[in-house]
């Protein structure tokens, strides 16, 4: 008898027990949180200031179109306090000398990665210092440079970057503002001899073709403002560019100045698994908003 008293009280304090203990990831530290994709794309159009003088002394003014992507994620990591972000950009550049006599042309693409660390000091505003890496190649022509219309560029690099981000409704529309620069710190370049054609480069002349790039001779610099308007899953982002790209070696010089007008769509997307519900209780970790 006294065992099977024991033996009843024992299995009532287990089933008080059971009922009380918590419910498998119902803490929201134990389920992972979720980490959408935000994805904008972008076109953009302005003015655009040429001068190379491996192909000419005279500066050359038109415009500039171009097509960017851009993809931000929290981290995995470290969802609240790192966020990656993807690059890509082509652009295509027209300008005509003051006699309006001649024309140049200049073609580019660039796609770079980088992780920023994030902070929010006060309520909708956030903002983000880190580093990214990325290669830059094009080309600038002008076909009245005779046996020489082409000037080649390439250049991979290391940059700092950072962006403030503040969030806030007018009426009843919900506004994300952001601002972001980015700033080639160290890396490498291309640039041909002064006055040597690449004729002699394909023959096998490439001495002082690769060269240190820091500000000091490679100064390049992105600046963007935007505004995306949060009509619902999608956005519609506005803004505007500012590009500057001074560079000198072996006595060549160029300088590149674009301004450009931001359009575009973005929004936030979540990838979903047959094989992994999603958690009501999962948090969700957004890169920007």
């Amino acid at each position: 008898m006294k065992r099977l008293i024991f033996l009843s009280i024992a299995l009532a304090i287990a089933a008080i027990c059971h009922s009380q203990a918590p419910a498998p990831f119902a803490s929201g530290d134990s389920i992972k949180p979720l980490r959408p994709v935000t994805s904008a794309y972008m076109l953009e159009l302005g003015s655009s200031s040429m001068a190379d003088s491996y192909l000419s002394p005279i500066t050359y003014r038109g415009w500039n179109a171009a097509f960017a992507y851009e993809r931000m994620q929290a981290m995995r990591f470290n969802p609240d306090n790192w966020v990656m972000q993807l690059n890509a950009r082509v652009q295509l550049d027209r300008g005509r000398n003051e006699a309006d006599n001649a024309t140049m042309w200049r073609i580019d693409g660039a796609l770079s990665w980088g992780m920023l660390n994030r902070w929010k000091p006060v309520a909708n505003l956030t903002i983000a210092l880190g580093g990214s890496t990325g290669i830059y190649a094009g080309c600038l022509y002008n076909p009245r440079n005779g046996n020489n219309p082409a000037s080649a560029k390439f250049a991979w690099t290391v940059n700092l970057t950072a962006f403030a981000a503040y969030n806030l409704t007018i009426g009843r529309l919900p506004i994300t503002l952001r601002y972001q620069p980015e700033l080639p710190l160290a890396g490498v370049f291309f640039s041909p001899q002064y006055d040597e054609l690449y004729y002699e480069i394909y023959l096998g002349n490439h001495d002082g073709l690769v060269h240190f790039a820091w500000p000091g001779n490679r100064f390049a610099m992105s600046n963007l403002v935007t505004a995306d308007l949060h009509f619902g899953a999608t956005s519609l982002r506005i803004g505007y560019r500012g590009y500057a790209l001074s560079s000198k070696a072996n006595n060549l010089v160029t300088n590149i100045f674009n301004h450009s007008l931001v359009i575009g769509i973005t929004g936030e997307w979540i990838s979903l698994s047959r094989r992994h519900q999603l958690s009501r209780d999962a948090r969700i970790i957004s890169a920007i908003y």
